[in-house]
């Protein structure tokens, strides 16, 4: 028995856990299928409505269009309305979109330190809150979201759920035991209060955070 064996058997042992790896995972899958959701708030009405509202709610500016393909040209409006570069990184799913029609200059990769505006899609979005579920992995950077000072995020009406739980709950559908390394929340532009409680955006991201509604994607 190798050391962390050695140091698992005994934590196990002393949390009072028996049998072997198959029966505990089917125990705790028991656990998790057999759960119940405590008293929360109701999530009625139209989703899409409600999640751009508290969007805007924390900051954010939002458009929505009727097809993925009218992204490029919703983009390069956004860009130039904030006298920005029309230029971005995308999420390599993105790339094949006519961003060369729409006058947008774009690389289908993970930000670096000096890109200036990152297109991302998302997992889903909740709509209690406004936030956007990212999911990380080889093809949805986390990078893209987090280090340009513009974010863009491209998000399909069809994946906005209702609260964290129905978000979770996907995740656990769609993914199974193939879970993202990290899952990130976004809730508008980065921002802090510390000093002297005043609100300031873009201290640990993005200070800029558009969210593109897509109908038909």
């Amino acid at each position: 028995m190798s050391s962390r064996d050695d140091i698992l058997a005994r934590v196990r042992a002393n949390l009072g856990v028996a049998g072997d790896a198959a029966s505990r995972r089917e125990a705790a899958q028991a656990a998790m299928a057999s759960r119940r959701q405590g008293v929360r708030p109701a999530v009625a009405g139209d989703l899409a409505a409600r999640f751009a509202a508290k969007s805007v709610a924390m900051s954010s500016s939002v458009d929505r269009v009727a097809m993925l393909a009218e992204v490029p040209a919703a983009v390069a409006r956004y860009l130039a309305k904030q006298g920005l570069p029309c230029r971005a990184v995308c999420w390599p799913e993105f790339a094949a979109l006519d961003w060369v029609g729409a006058g947008v200059e774009i690389e289908a990769r993970a930000a670096h330190g000096d890109d200036a505006t990152g297109i991302t899609g998302c997992f889903c979005a909740i709509a209690e809150t406004g936030t956007l579920m990212l999911a990380s992995g080889p093809r949805t950077a986390a990078t893209t979201s987090l280090l340009p000072e513009t974010h863009i995020a491209i998000v399909p009406v069809s994946r906005i759920v209702p609260a964290m739980e129905e978000g979770f709950a996907l995740l656990r559908t769609e993914r199974g035991e193939d879970l993202p390394r990290a899952v990130n929340f976004v809730s508008g532009p980065s921002r802090t209060g510390d000093i002297e409680q005043t609100i300031v955006l873009g201290a640990h991201g993005p200070y800029r955070v558009h969210l593109l509604l897509v109908d038909g994607a």
